[in-house]
């Protein structure tokens, strides 16, 4: 008896209840956006213009730690100096300049 309430149809929502469920989407959507998407896609922007910057001669810390000095650039590779070697890394092993401030991480 009681699983036939459950069965038994409910009346559309009506006015702006209707459509209450898209509102939630598009407001989940929007801050997925604003908090996730925005900020990942300017700090590659950043780290892209930064990385077209590199010239022969800055000083540079690469992704494992070490400063180097950059000897040439070339298209995807450079060449840097590391003690009294010459060795090839990726453009994208460069962390940051040497001289830029270190960026606090949470």
């Amino acid at each position: 008896m009681y699983a036939f309430l459950f069965l038994q149809a409910t009346p559309a929502p009506e006015g702006l209840a209707k459509y209450s469920q898209f509102i939630m989407i598009g407001g989940m959507a929007l801050m997925f956006y604003f908090l996730l998407i925005r900020p990942q896609s300017k700090a590659r922007k950043e780290t892209e213009a930064r990385l077209s910057k590199l010239k022969a001669g800055d000083e540079v810390v690469l992704s494992s730690g070490l400063y180097a000095t950059i000897d040439r650039v070339e298209d995807k590779h450079i060449w840097v100096k590391l003690g009294g070697s010459v060795v090839k890394a990726r453009r994208a092993a460069v962390a940051s300049l040497a001289s830029e401030p270190e960026t606090k991480q949470n």
